[in-house]
């Protein structure tokens, strides 16, 4: 449909879909956003409002089988990704697909089994946004050999605060709403496969510092999601990993991504987005300035669009990719549970 209007409905206007994606649907030419269904008619009707969208429905069911759409984006937690990506395709909508891309590996594969039977339909998960500006050029670095072979990656992303026994439950604390997606391990590991591919076997260890929270009704919950935790994983291209992620680590070290090679070196300040770099021969590292025509930027929207009108195809982020970080994070709780060794994929 390269000249035709593309029809869009909104399933979950929540912060990401009203800051990044409506706004930049509404930028690409040819594009209109029909409908929204937020989790009340309420809130449904707020966002219409703000953002002049003409129809509101009161369930996402009925907006995603309604006539009036060609495509859905999907702004939900991560417990309502599946159901409606699968309702959607079963209704001929192509489907942008929030991060987190499901609860779990087995709801991730049934996206990708149910986008292979549609396959005149695009589908994309938002990609991990944070590395955008980077990728680019550390992919470039290490397929020319920048590193000699990789040996070992180390990640440390760490939130600094301390742990905080009286703030309410989170949606992101809450297993039925997000599955086995804990802290930023998700988008950590998307952004490594795209630098140095998937791992093959994860070894974890968790920690949960509240076992139980308030929600917003004021009702006690258990909580499950952990608060910290460190993997050990060996990487398909053979080299060691080492990740840490932490929500309650005050007056923490700087976050950093490390990637050390037989020839050289790279490090990433996660926080500033700056890379150095130095090789066998050098005494120090130093800062590899990107220039700007290197600098990945966000266009996922406007890259959903070019995709369903056939000009060009999903890299960030296809199914098959959201599936492979699915099985890594529920890799890492199965481990942590077991105590053992989880093997990929799953």
């Amino acid at each position: 449909m390269p000249d035709e209007t593309i029809r869009v409905g909104i399933v979950g206007a929540g912060a990401n879909t009203r800051l990044k994606h409506i706004p930049g649907l509404r930028a690409v030419p040819g594009v209109e956003i029909v409908s929204v269904a937020n989790r009340s008619r309420d809130s449904s009707e707020r966002v219409a409002r703000e953002f002049g969208i003409p129809k509101v429905y009161d369930n996402w069911l009925e907006l995603v089988e309604a006539d009036d759409t060609d495509a859905i984006c999907i702004g939900t937690w991560p417990y309502l990704h599946c159901p409606v990506t699968l309702a959607a395709l079963e209704s001929d909508k192509h489907v942008l697909c929030e991060a987190r891309m499901a609860m779990n590996a087995a709801e991730a594969h049934a996206m990708l089994e149910a986008a292979r039977q549609h396959p005149h339909l695009v589908t994309q998960v938002v990609p991990a946004p944070h590395t955008l500006p980077v990728d680019g050029t550390i992919e470039k670095l290490i397929a020319h050999g920048y590193l000699g072979e990789v040996l070992a990656v180390e990640v440390r992303q760490l939130q600094p605060t301390f742990v905080d026994r009286d703030s309410p439950l989170h949606w992101r604390q809450d297993a039925d709403l997000c599955g086995f997606n804990t802290l930023t391990i998700g988008i950590w590991y998307e952004a490594l496969m795209r630098w140095v591919g998937p791992a093959s076997r994860v070894m974890a260890m968790t920690k949960l510092c509240v076992s139980q929270r308030k929600d917003t009704s004021g009702l006690l919950r258990t909580v499950t999601v952990p608060d910290h935790v460190d993997i050990i994983a060996n990487l398909a291209c053979g080299a060691l990993a080492h990740l840490r992620f932490s929500s309650v680590t005050g007056l923490p070290p700087a976050n950093e991504a490390w990637l050390f090679g037989t020839e050289g070196t790279l490090r990433l300040d996660t926080s500033a987005l700056q890379l150095h770099g130095g090789r066998r021969r050098d005494k120090e590292q130093q800062r590899i300035v990107i220039p700007p025509e290197e600098q990945g930027r966000w266009r996922v929207e406007e890259e959903f669009i070019n995709a369903i009108r056939g000009t060009e195809k999903v890299t960030r982020t296809r199914f098959e990719d959201g599936v492979r970080y699915m099985e890594f994070t529920e890799a890492v709780t199965r481990s942590a549970q077991s105590g053992q060794a989880v093997n990929l994929p799953l």
